[in-house]
């Protein structure tokens, strides 16, 4: 549909309603006048929207389109749709320049709010100053922590200790970098969204976005937190019994059998003995290691469950993940040393196939070539070829074995950092906007025809809707000599977006690191002898610079960041 150039000025006084006037290409006096009827945009109620254009699924569109709109086709277009949205979008901005000028026409309705913003104002005051000193209790004992790691960061075990825990250290710096930067990403610093509604509504979301996820990732985390706090012994003997059956059932159980016959398999008994031993010995190293960290293991639950009340959820998630890899660090040793070996057994016994097919590997051009091989390299390779295919079986069973255990370590290492990415990416404040105020998240217009009238020259008659629709050649000829006008109206509807659309585009952005071949690639190096990642590459918030102000200064921001807050839902409020 197409509406004329100047009905955008219209909006200032009449911000309710959209009237514009075409002429008939048969008769110089026939008019038509389209009165298009739609609800102010207010921030906090609704807004207008042109993306994902779907009307078919609200109204049914007849099979043949009404005159008017054949006739406003042939017509040269004055003025983009994108321009009259977004002064619809702006009509209650310039309602209220309208009204400052004029002056207000219910002064005591106005009254009545600024007695109940003076009631709410203390409460507004208390609540400022305690977020604001207890942001600066926290601001201190960050500055605290960072200072106290500044002293080591030269150390070794500084250094291995940020590789081993990369995970909860970029977790720990992106929380850290939130808790300090809440108070400046809530000052509103952008005059454009003043004037424009959907500008508002945009601006307040990202605005909030992060808070909010802080707020839901703390409130996690204290729920976590307390409860290994108060069940900490509890917690402690499970993750006993689970390491010590998953050592004793599992690792040992199944390394004394691959050096049996496992399934009926006749292995070779000096290869499996020898595999056997090693893993083992492997096996019995970390049981000792592990009935000294034992006993520090309820202190270690105690210090998850401080780090989850005071960083939230993700905070802990992460070291959780971390340790696992530490933990599993035996099992992770002995994948690698049966892969490496077994990789090298496949790369051996294609080099020998290729010798015995008179084909050499080029490397240059990534391609097999024609070779000629002497007698003796062909005694060799069969020399060789024999013992390595006769050998393989072994090893293939212990590497399969191995690998079914790390790919399962990797697996939940996955889970958790898929978890802890969907905690930063959820749109906590969306979809909270969208179960209370649907109409926030607009998603194309569509017009519900309301009336239709046909005014001749000699006395008014109304005309059905279904003639105005569909109309036949008898009527339009009529129409051209009586010279009638038509008076439509009709009411501007807006589609909604679902729950779905709202989170999904999030979600997407945790996963464009993440290449669509990985499990493909996964599978192949499997196959080809060749270590699996233990992690997927999800995309994690940008960390932020570290911030540096006194006391004095970072408590004050606070405190006008929420009374900032306070008299943006003022504003509006009077809106």
């Amino acid at each position: 549909m197409i509406l004329m150039k100047f009905m955008v000025e219209i909006f200032t006084v009449f911000p309710n309603c959209i009237t514009f006037t075409g002429t008939g290409d048969w008769c110089l006096s026939a008019m038509s006048t389209y009165v298009i009827l739609y609800e102010t945009p207010t921030y906090g109620a609704r807004h207008f929207s042109l993306s994902c254009w779907n009307s078919f699924k609200k109204v049914k569109i007849p099979l043949k389109e009404p005159k008017w709109i054949d006739e406003l086709h042939q017509k040269q277009p004055l003025n983009d749709l994108d321009a009259v949205i977004l002064a619809m979008n702006s009509a209650t901005a310039s309602k209220m320049v309208f009204e400052r000028h004029v002056g207000s026409s219910r002064p005591f309705t106005k009254f009545s709010i600024i007695c109940m913003l003076i009631a709410l104002g203390l409460v507004w005051q208390l609540l400022a100053v305690s977020m604001a000193s207890l942001s600066t209790i926290f601001y201190i004992f960050l500055q605290f922590l960072h200072s106290l790691l500044g002293f080591g960061s030269q150390s070794w075990i500084y250094t291995t200790s940020k590789r081993l825990f990369n995970t909860a250290w970029i977790n720990i710096q992106i929380r850290c970098g939130q808790i300090l930067f809440w108070p400046i990403l809530l000052q509103d610093n952008d005059s454009r969204s003043q004037s424009c509604v959907e500008y508002a509504e945009k601006a307040a979301l990202r605005k909030h976005s992060m808070w909010s996820s802080l707020a839901v990732d703390l409130l996690l985390g204290n729920l976590i937190g307390f409860s290994l706090l108060f069940n900490a012994e509890s917690v402690c003997l499970w993750v006993s019994d689970f390491a010590n059956d998953t050592t004793n059932e599992l690792l040992r159980t199944g390394c004394v059998w691959l050096m049996g016959v496992p399934a009926g398999f006749k292995l070779n008994t000096e290869l499996a003995g020898v595999l056997g031993m090693i893993s083992l010995n492997a096996i019995q190293i970390w049981s000792t290691l592990w009935f000294f960290v034992d006993s520090l293991l309820v202190y270690l639950v105690k210090g998850l469950a401080i780090l989850g009340i005071l960083f939230g959820m993700t905070v802990p998630a992460a070291l959780v993940r971390d340790m696992i890899l530490v933990v599993t660090l035996h099992v992770s040793t002995l994948h690698w040393m049966i892969s490496l070996l077994y990789s090298q057994q496949i790369q051996a016994l294609a080099a020998l196939w290729r010798l015995f097919r008179g084909r050499k590997c080029n490397p240059l051009r990534q391609r097999l070539d024609s070779y000629e091989y002497t007698v003796k390299q062909h005694i060799v390779g069969s020399l060789l070829f024999t013992p390595l295919l006769l050998l393989l079986p072994t090893t293939s069973v212990f590497y399969l074995f191995f690998t079914m255990m790390n790919t399962s370590i990797s697996l939940i290492c996955m889970l958790i950092e898929v978890i802890i990415s969907i905690i930063h990416a959820t749109p906590y404040i969306k979809i909270v906007l969208w179960l209370v105020r649907r109409r926030r998240f607009p998603a194309g217009i569509w017009f519900e025809i309301v009336t239709c009238h046909s005014n001749s020259v000699n006395s008014p008659e109304i005309v059905s809707l279904d003639k105005i629709i569909s109309p036949s050649k008898n009527s339009l000829h009529q129409e051209n000599i009586t010279g009638r006008s038509h008076v439509l109206v009709s009411i501007l509807q807006s589609n909604f977006f679902t729950i779905g659309q709202i989170v999904i585009p999030h979600y997407r952005k945790v996963f464009t690191r993440v290449s669509r071949s990985y499990f493909a690639r996964s599978a192949y190096g499997v196959l080809t002898g060749k270590r699996i990642s233990s992690t997927l590459g999800t995309k994690l918030p940008s960390t932020m610079p570290w911030m540096f102000i006194p006391y004095k200064e970072y408590w004050c921001l606070c405190r006008n960041s929420i009374l900032a807050c306070m008299l943006e839902c003022d504003c509006h409020l009077f809106q």
